[in-house]
């Protein structure tokens, strides 16, 4: 399962200005610096997370339709599936009908199920889909915007430095301690 990034969040979770104020910077100097940093703090959030914090469009990709026809689907939290493609043994692509497939969201991970012509694609399938919070910043659990923020401010005091002596995980541990509660582990 390829998943594949189609479009971000139209804007970060924390915004240069906030997070100016944040650092107390009363320059405008290092705004694209910041702007870099709260997008990289959020992808780091993101892939430790294993959660998608603001909305973004991503495909998810197969080579083969799963024997029993259950895709779990590799990102959280889902909020919509907007096409499912299956391909035939030559390549071609159709759009399956909604009839052929069903979004489960209570469960963890959250699966797309196949039924119908859906079981029946011998060159694999590709789902649209939209994941994140929510499109606002405001939508985003306060915790992981907070993570962030301190992580950003990390990197912008720490440029290139190593982690201090005290410090032997790879976040800041009071980062640590804010997503811990949000982690997705693997299981298996």
């Amino acid at each position: 399962m390829i998943p594949l990034y189609l479009a971000g969040p139209a804007v970060e979770p924390v915004g240069v200005p906030e997070m100016r104020d944040f650092l107390r910077l009363d320059h405008m100097d290092e705004d694209a610096l910041l702007g870099a940093l709260l997008k990289a703090a959020r992808l780091v959030i993101e892939a430790t997370t294993r959660l998608v914090v603001l909305e973004q469009t991503w495909r998810i990709a197969l080579e083969r339709v799963p024997a029993d026809g259950v895709v779990r689907l590799p990102l959280a939290p889902i909020r919509a599936v907007s096409e499912v493609r299956v391909f035939d043994a030559a390549g071609a692509a159709s759009v399956l009908a909604t009839a052929d497939w069903r979004l489960e969201t209570r469960a963890d991970p959250a699966k797309v199920i196949l039924s119908g012509a859906g079981l029946e694609a011998t060159g694999g399938l590709e789902i649209d889909l939209a994941a994140g919070y929510g499109a606002a910043p405001e939508a985003a659990p306060a915790p992981l915007v907070q993570a962030i923020r301190l992580l950003a401010a990390h990197w912008f005091e720490n440029r290139g430095d190593g982690p201090p002596p005290t410090e032997k995980a790879s976040l800041p541990l009071d980062v640590a301690a804010l997503i811990a509660p949000f982690r997705r582990l693997r299981m298996g």
